[in-house]
C-alpha cells in the first residue's frame, strides 16, 4: 500500500525517511511488495519527527521502521 493511501490512517508501522534516500525507496517497495501499510514521516520536515527517530536511531539512519509492537528495523538490509 502506497504511503499516500495511508494519509490520516493509524498503521501498525512507521517509517522515517529523507528526501532523495534509495535504501527508503527499497523499503517502500519492499513494504508495498509485502502487502504492508506503514506511515511515513520525512524527519527533514519536522524536529518532532527527527527526535522520534534519533531515539530509535541515534545516529539518524533511514530507513528506520518502527513496529506498533515494540520492533525497530535500521536501515534496509545492513545499508541506510
Amino acid at each position: 500500500m502506497s504511503r499516500n493511501a495511508n494519509v490520516g490512517r493509524v498503521s501498525d508501522r512507521i517509517m522515517y525517511v529523507k528526501p532523495g534516500c534509495p535504501y527508503c525507496e527499497g523499503a517502500r517497495e519492499r513494504l508495498s511488495a509485502d502487502g504492508l501499510d506503514w506511515e511515513e514521516r520525512d524527519a527533514t520536515t519536522r524536529s518532532d519527527w527527527r527526535e522520534e527517530l534519533f531515539s530509535y536511531s541515534p545516529g539518524g539512519v533511514v530507513p528506520t521502521i518502527v513496529e506498533a509492537g515494540g520492533g525497530v528495523t535500521i536501515g534496509l538490509d545492513g545499508h541506510g
